[in-house]
């Protein structure tokens, strides 16, 4: 297989297979299937799908480009490659139709269920950051959560969200996010808007970063942008840095 990490056109993609022989990817469609092996929940699975067919629309003659060697009939008409085509294109888009109302029906529910919070006066702080940056971690470290957490991509998609005694006294709730992602294809945005509104909404930020990769501020840049894009970049925020013990005196210095 060949992966670009940059978008391709499906005329791009397709004149590189032809050319190599190979199986294909850009970015968009390798984060995509990565999403896709994640998704452990029936919301997960559909925000991945929505994004999947999104992909797929314009693609259609890549994915089925051998149809277009029936073209063919008299007088102009169309052949059964073509018909093929456009009658993929109209199963796909009722498929987005359809999830596109469940996922609606979903943004009901967490507004229902946001609002049971809300009654109850506590203050609710999301945490985001790059992906594999420790996310499930803190919140299973603060909450004495069971958060699935794996050195490895997008190990969680789904939102989680566990309340903490605070030492004070009080108590907050601590919603972990989805990991965020250099050029993140912007349908899966929209596709995980149900999942990433809780972080617009919350009332803090705590924006975890892995202080050991040299790509640290990148990847911190990386995550403003995506709370930029969500509408969340004037929500307050606390800066957390993990993974100190794995960084030199000299480099930890550049934090402070």
């Amino acid at each position: 297989s060949i992966i670009f990490d940059a978008p391709l056109a499906p005329k791009q993609q397709r004149n590189w297979e032809e050319l190599s022989g190979l199986s294909v990817y850009d970015r968009a469609e390798l984060i995509i299937r990565i999403f896709g092996s994640r998704a452990l929940t029936a919301e997960a699975e559909l925000q991945v799908e929505l994004a999947r067919l999104r992909y797929e629309l314009p693609r259609l003659a890549h994915f089925g480009h051998a149809l277009e060697q029936q073209k063919g009939g008299h007088y102009g008409t169309r052949g059964s490659g073509e018909k093929k085509i456009e009658l993929d294109r109209r199963v796909i888009e009722r498929r987005i139709d359809e999830i596109k109302v469940e996922l609606e029906q979903v943004r009901v529910r967490r507004g229902v269920q946001r609002r049971r919070r809300e009654k109850t006066a506590i203050p609710r702080a999301a945490i985001v950051g790059y992906t594999n940056a420790g996310k499930s971690s803190l919140l299973n470290a603060a909450a004495g959560s069971g958060v699935l957490a794996e050195d490895k991509l997008f190990a969680t998609l789904d939102a989680t969200t566990r309340r903490l005694e605070l030492p004070g006294g009080g108590a907050i709730l601590l919603t972990d996010t989805v990991g965020f992602v250099r050029n993140l294809p912007h349908g899966l945005v929209e596709a995980f808007k149900a999942t990433l509104e809780e972080a617009a909404l919350a009332d803090l930020l705590v924006h975890v970063v892995d202080a050991s990769d040299p790509e640290h501020e990148r990847h911190a840049a990386t995550t403003a942008e995506v709370l930029e894009e969500i509408g969340a970049q004037d929500v307050p925020e606390v800066l957390v840095l993990n993974k100190i013990d794995l960084v030199d005196a000299e480099r930890l210095g550049e934090f402070r």
